[in-house]
């Protein structure tokens, strides 16, 4: 089995992030991607963090319909700062040995990926894929990563809270059931 794991704040989720687990799905013969919304991030402080429940539930009614994605609570139920090792380690008990873990990150993390907490552990429990992202280019491949090139959307959470907060559209941006989430949730409005 090859389990695809997609973490972040999805403050909001976004098409971005859905293509992302589309295409690492189909590049690398996954047989699941699981987005885990954190807690807390550890690499950087967001002001509009809205709380971990509405983030958990954007992300189930983004991929709902989808039987190749699902969403996990694991690191919302630990409460406090997510660290990506932490998280690697439950879920190497969850599965068969014989499971393959892939950690799938954006390429705007690559500069800063060796500085996570426990980064030799979390080479030691997962197989590290860097995804293209728009004006963040790969350069040379680290030895410890694979690298997968996915379309160049350029769509980021924080533009997506902007234009909520001065009421622009995000239609095309965000799955519609994301959408009506966050308007019936009234979510973003007060920064």
């Amino acid at each position: 089995m090859k389990i695809g794991i997609l973490g972040g704040t999805f403050n909001p989720v976004h098409y971005g992030h859905l293509i992302l687990a589309e295409e690492a799905y189909r590049i690398l013969l996954l047989d699941k991607v699981i987005f885990i919304p954190c807690c807390l991030p550890p690499h950087k402080r967001v002001k509009d963090l809205i709380l971990p429940r509405h983030r958990l539930e954007m992300v189930r009614e983004a991929i709902r319909g989808n039987r190749h994605f699902a969403v996990s609570d694991i690191e919302i139920k630990a409460g406090g700062v997510s660290y990506t090792f932490e998280t690697l380690e439950k879920f190497r008990k969850m599965f068969p040995r014989s499971t393959e873990i892939f950690l799938i990150v954006g390429s705007d993390a690559l500069r800063e990926l060796p500085r996570w907490k426990n980064f030799s552990q979390i080479l030691n429990l997962a197989r590290i894929v860097i995804a293209t992202r728009p004006d963040f280019p790969v350069g040379k491949r680290p030895s410890w990563a694979e690298v997968i090139k996915i379309p160049l959307i350029d769509i980021s959470s924080s533009e997506i809270r902007r234009r909520i907060k001065r009421g622009t559209t995000v239609k095309y941006l965000i799955p519609s059931a994301v959408e009506k989430y966050i308007e019936k949730n009234r979510l973003y409005k007060n920064e």
